[in-house]
C-alpha cells in the first residue's frame, strides 16, 4: 500500500520471469481437451441423482461463463455424446477421466513455478499430486449438482407473484438476480479454492479471497466484452468455419488463466515482500 507502482512493476516483473503467458496457454490447451470429458462424466454420473434434461439446462447457462457465445456448441456436443448410446465401459470412463484431470494436472504444475520460493520449504507427496484433480472434480460434480437443485427452485419461484400494494408482482427478474449471484458466488469459490488447495505450502484464506474476488471481477469485464464483441464485430465464424467453437473457446480458456495465474503471482509477490 505505501508503493504500489513499485508493486505493480514487481508482480509484472516475476510474472514474465516465470513465463505466465506460456504457462497460462499450457493450462488453456489443456482445459479445452478437459472440459468436455469432465461434462459428460458430471452429466452421466449427476443424472442418477436429477433429470437429465435440468442438468443439461442448468449446466448450459453456467458454461456461458467459461466460453461466451459457445455454450449452445459444447452442449450439443456432450448431448450427442450422451444420447449416441455409447455404452460406459471401464475404459471408456478410464479414458474420460484421465482426459479430465490434465487441467487440473497442468494448473498445479503452473502454481508450483509461480510458488516456486515455497519449494525449498514445503514438499507435496506424489500420491497427493495424483489424487488432487480427481478431488477437484468430485467438487465440481457436487457443486454443478448443488447449483442445479437451486437453480430448479428459482425456475419455480419465477412462475409465481407476489401481491402488493394493490398489484401482482412477478418474481421473474428477482430469480434471474439471484441466478447470476450463485454463478458469480460459485466463480469467486473456484478462484479461491484453486489458490488455497493448489499452490504447495500454506496460503492465508484472506489473501486467496482477494485473489478470487480480483480475477472474478476482471473476468466478468473481460467475459461481457467478449460476447458483445464476438456478438457485433468479429469475423471469426468467417475465418476459422468449423473450428470457431475451439478457437473462442482456447482463447476465453486462455484469458481465464491468464487471471488466475496473474492472480497467484500478486499473492507469492506479497508472501516474498513480506518475508523480506
Amino acid at each position: 500500500m505505501q508503493h504500489p507502482l513499485a508493486f505493480c512493476r514487481q508482480v509484472i516483473t516475476g510474472f514474465n520471469k516465470n513465463q505466465g503467458l506460456l504457462l497460462a496457454g499450457a493450462v488453456a490447451y489443456y482445459a479445452l481437451l478437459s472440459v468436455v470429458p469432465l461434462l459428460i462424466v458430471a452429466v452421466i454420473v449427476l443424472s442418477h441423482v436429477v433429470p437429465q434434461d435440468e442438468l443439461l439446462v442448468t449446466l448450459g447457462q453456467y458454461l456461458e461463463w467459461l466460453v461466451p457465445g459457445q455454450s449452445k456448441s459444447l452442449l450439443n456436443d456432450i448431448s450427442g455424446f450422451i444420447n449416441s448410446g455409447v455404452g460406459t465401459s471401464v475404459v471408456l470412463s478410464a479414458t474420460l477421466l484421465f482426459f479430465s484431470s490434465l487441467a487440473f494436472s497442468t494448473l498445479e504444475k503452473a502454481m508450483a513455478v509461480i510458488f516456486a520460493h515455497r519449494n525449498a520449504v514445503h514438499k507435496r507427496h506424489a500420491l497427493v499430486s495424483a489424487v488432487l484433480p480427481y478431488c477437484f472434480m468430485l467438487s465440481l460434480a457436487i457443486g454443478l449438482l448443488v447449483v442445479t437443485v437451486i437453480s430448479v427452485g428459482l425456475q419455480m419461484v419465477a412462475q409465481e407473484t407476489v401481491h402488493a400494494f394493490g398489484r401482482d408482482w412477478s418474481l421473474n427478474g428477482v430469480s434471474g438476480g439471484m441466478i447470476y449471484l450463485i454463478g458469480l458466488s460459485v466463480e469467486i469459490f473456484i478462484y479461491t479454492a484453486t489458490y488455497i488447495i493448489l499452490p504447495i505450502g500454506t496460503t492465508r484464506w484472506q489473501h486467496a479471497l482477494v485473489g478470487g474476488v480480483t480475477a472474478a471481477v476482471l473476468w466478468e469485464v473481460i467475459r461481457h466484452t467478449l460476447v458483445w464483441y464476438f456478438t457485433h464485430l468479429s469475423k471469426i465464424s468467417v475465418v476459422y468455419g468449423s473450428l470457431t467453437t475451439a478457437i473462442v473457446a482456447l482463447f476465453s480458456m486462455e484469458i481465464a488463466a491468464l487471471l488466475l495465474l496473474f492472480g497467484a503471482q500478486v499473492i507469492a509477490e506479497y508472501e516474498q515482500a513480506g518475508q523480506e
